[in-house]
């Protein structure tokens, strides 16, 4: 088979400052590496609250806000392709609610999403818990940009 080179974009329908794309693109391909998945394409939308909640009612029947929708798109076995849609109203309420920085909670929805693909769920609290320890495994490393050194292991 060969070697896939995958492709990590970002498409912005609403603004927030994402800064060292390259660097995080860098690290999304070692967490897809770190749990064993092959990735081939991985699309992020930021868009409103308001679209996504149009998508949530479009495509899972939801009448509700959220913070982040993952659509895998790929075969079963296959290399991973995704996209992720990402409220940027909701990561901004969700950092002044939990008193954290925005630019952390938007790495964390990234790879919330990341993690969905990679076959992490979060409808039980167990699920949730393993989600959440999984997210800040990789913040940690992201944001204490330690990660060139992990990814040499």
């Amino acid at each position: 088979m060969p070697a896939i080179n995958p492709s990590i974009r970002f498409h912005f329908l609403q603004k927030i400052t994402l800064e060292n794309r390259g660097q995080l693109k860098a690290f999304l391909g070692i967490l897809f590496r770190k749990e064993k998945k092959k990735l081939a394409d991985l699309q992020y939308v930021f868009c409103s609250d308001d679209r996504l909640l149009e998508i949530n009612r479009q495509f899972l029947q939801h009448d509700f806000y959220t913070d982040i929708i993952t659509f895998p798109l790929s075969e079963p076995n296959q290399p991973i392709c995704g996209e992720i849609y990402i409220s940027v109203d909701r990561v901004r309420e969700n950092a002044r609610v939990f008193q954290g920085s925005l630019k952390t909670e938007l790495h964390r929805v990234i790879f919330h999403g990341a993690l969905h693909l990679c076959g992490y769920k979060d409808k039980t609290k167990t699920a949730e818990r393993e989600m959440r320890q999984m997210e800040d495994k990789y913040l940690a490393l992201y944001e204490r940009s330690t990660w060139k050194h992990f990814a040499a292991k």
